[in-house]
């Protein structure tokens, strides 16, 4: 199976330092923006990416994975808030890119994506939130 199990994704959350943030949303009520900020003030370096987002939360956006690991690097995690569909085109991006993890957040599940990732040598995390996963790991 390819997703990791509940000890190998808090390691993964554990380790990672530099986290994209697919779908990420300037609006302050959406999910993405809260989970980014957390995680950013937990000490992660979280890059936006969104076609059309210019900013978010102070970062510059970026219009896809590949234009933002060209320009600021390579990232541990790939945490996705897109409708399922999507998700196999982001697996991809992220083998692509080489990223550690993608991780498909909250209510969203594509078993396709978690092939492709899987296959390109990536962990799996599906149907979980970045946010409370730290809360279990800081307690």
């Amino acid at each position: 199976m390819p997703v990791l199990d509940d000890a190998a994704m808090l390691d993964v959350l554990r380790r990672a330092r530099r986290i994209a943030v697919i779908g990420a949303s300037s609006k302050p009520y959406r999910a993405s923006n809260g989970v980014m900020r957390t995680l950013m003030r937990a000490g992660y370096d979280c890059v936006p990416v969104h076609p059309n987002e210019p900013m978010v939360n102070g970062i510059r956006a970026f219009p896809t994975l590949d234009a933002a690991v060209a320009e600021t690097g390579p990232f541990d995690i790939v945490d996705v808030f897109r409708r399922a569909e999507f998700c196999p085109e982001h697996a991809h991006e992220a083998v692509r890119t080489g990223a550690g993890c993608l991780w498909l957040q909250l209510g969203i599940v594509s078993w396709e994506a978690a092939e492709v990732a899987h296959a390109g040598g990536l962990g799996v995390v599906m149907d979980r939130c970045t946010q409370i996963e730290l809360g279990r790991i800081r307690g």
